[in-house]
């Protein structure tokens, strides 16, 4: 947004920030003391969907629930879709004087940082994908019901509602980069593609524009999920980092035009980060129970730890075309993810290969649909199993943060053990009544 766009514009300021679950949690607050923030208990942090309680490393549940500070970040300033009299900001968060070691936004910055040591900025870019609901009649939710779908759909046939249009417009006028729009493999799914930007910024409008399209279909009396397998008959819904890295003269860093698939030696290091990390990748990733639904061979959802060039039945997908084009996509997330952790993540499973020089693998070559390759391994099966992994891999936790992951673990195994205590089951042609209580409403 415009420099000179401050919060005296505005008669009131929508303060939000991501917590652990990746929600955008939040405050009104007054132009006149937007400024210095606003404090909120921090045993959010310990917190279920259903507002469940438990003793979270860092949520500080028996240290008498104390406060944590969110600072507004005058950079990420923008109209609100709500009305002209507000305006959103995204929060940055400290705890007793510092950054608290829990927040998502935190865990981004330590990545960035790190790969600047190196000399490189990282650059990125975040598909989202979902799917358009209304009404069941039944006190519950469907799929917009459109026979005309089609992927790579547009124009009225594509949304006869009107809600990807209106999508679209809100989001020039309040100010972010759609690069592209279209429907989606299955009726009634959408992808949205946001440009290109330094990976906070990336990170920050991502979570701010995924609060946008829920809240602009809820307002039309439908409802927006970017939940990962909503649907467990047809498509899921991922999320996919591309990122990219920028050395100090404003190169492209993974780019090597004399390279076989145009990769420099330092993107094929970063591949075997991602390659070697993919176990532990794949809980910060695929956060919760039903997002083992998605995680499943010859769907292309990135179960398997390999990568490949211009395919999409990897996980980690290098673009046909090199030079200033030169990208990782990772597609191991699904839309549940807490974006802004899961870019922290993406970064610094690649940045550990490239600081401890891990050997590089080749690209694969088969289908993808049955296997990823001899001697591939794949992600877990499920959130527990999942976790299992996420605490093995000691590098790994250490460079995202050892507090945030003993958190994450603490907060996803009492949500794993309570799905397990229920009876209930992923394996089933619909939801759980436990995944549509915890999850479908929050993503």
């Amino acid at each position: 947004m415009s420099n000179e766009t401050t919060f005296s514009d505005y008669k009131r300021v929508r303060m939000l920030w991501p917590d652990h679950l990746g929600l955008a949690r939040g405050k009104y607050l007054p132009p006149s003391l937007a400024g210095k923030g606003s404090a909120f208990c921090v045993t959010t942090f310990a917190m279920a969907h259903d507002r469940d309680l438990i003793p979270a490393p860092g949520g500080s549940f028996f240290e008498g629930l104390k406060d944590v500070h969110g600072s507004p970040v005058e950079s990420t300033l923008r109209p609100s879709w709500e009305d002209d009299d507000t305006c959103i900001v995204v929060a940055d968060l400290s705890f007793e004087g510092e950054p608290y070691g829990v927040s998502p936004r935190s865990a981004l910055q330590r990545a960035i940082d790190a790969w600047a040591e190196l000399g490189y900025t990282a650059k990125v870019g975040i598909e989202l994908e979902g799917y358009l609901l209304e009404p069941d009649d039944e006190g519950g939710w469907k799929k917009y019901s459109n026979p005309r779908s089609m992927v790579y759909g547009t124009g009225p046939l594509g949304d006869p509602s009107g809600f990807f249009d209106e999508v679209l417009f809100t989001a020039i006028e309040c100010g972010f980069l759609v690069e592209s729009a279209n429907v989606e493999f299955d009726e009634s799914q959408f992808e949205f593609t946001l440009r290109y930007d330094d990976a906070m910024a990336a990170a920050d409008d991502t979570f701010v524009f995924r609060t946008m399209v829920r809240e602009i279909a809820i307002k039309r009396g439908l409802d927006f999920t970017f939940l990962g397998k909503p649907f467990p008959a047809v498509s899921g819904s991922g999320v996919h980092v591309n990122f990219s890295l920028v050395d100090s003269d404003g190169n492209p860093a993974l780019a090597d035009e004399s390279d076989d698939h145009g990769m420099s030696e330092l993107a094929r290091q970063c591949v075997a980060g991602l390659v070697t990390h993919h176990n532990a990748l794949t809980a910060l990733c695929a956060p919760n129970v039903n997002s083992y639904r998605r995680l499943q061979p010859g769907t292309l959802a990135g179960c398997w730890a390999n990568w490949g060039v211009d395919h999409r039945n990897v996980t980690n997908r290098i673009p046909a075309e090199g030079g200033h084009a030169m990208r990782i996509e990772s597609r191991l997330g699904d839309g549940a993810m807490n974006i802004h952790l899961g870019v922290a993540a993406v970064l610094q499973a690649a940045r550990l290969a490239v600081v401890n020089e891990y050997p590089t693998t080749a690209a694969y070559e088969g289908d993808g649909f049955e296997d990823g390759g001899d001697g591939v391994g794949r992600s877990a099966t499920s959130l527990a199993a999942a976790l299992d992994d996420l605490e093995a891999d000691a590098p790994f936790t250490e460079a995202v943060g050892q507090l945030l992951v003993d958190n994450f673990v603490a907060n996803k195994r009492h949500e794993a053990e309570r799905f397990e205590a229920t009876g209930q089951t992923i394996d089933s042609d619909e939801l759980s009544q436990f995944e549509l209580d915890m999850y479908l409403p929050y993503h």
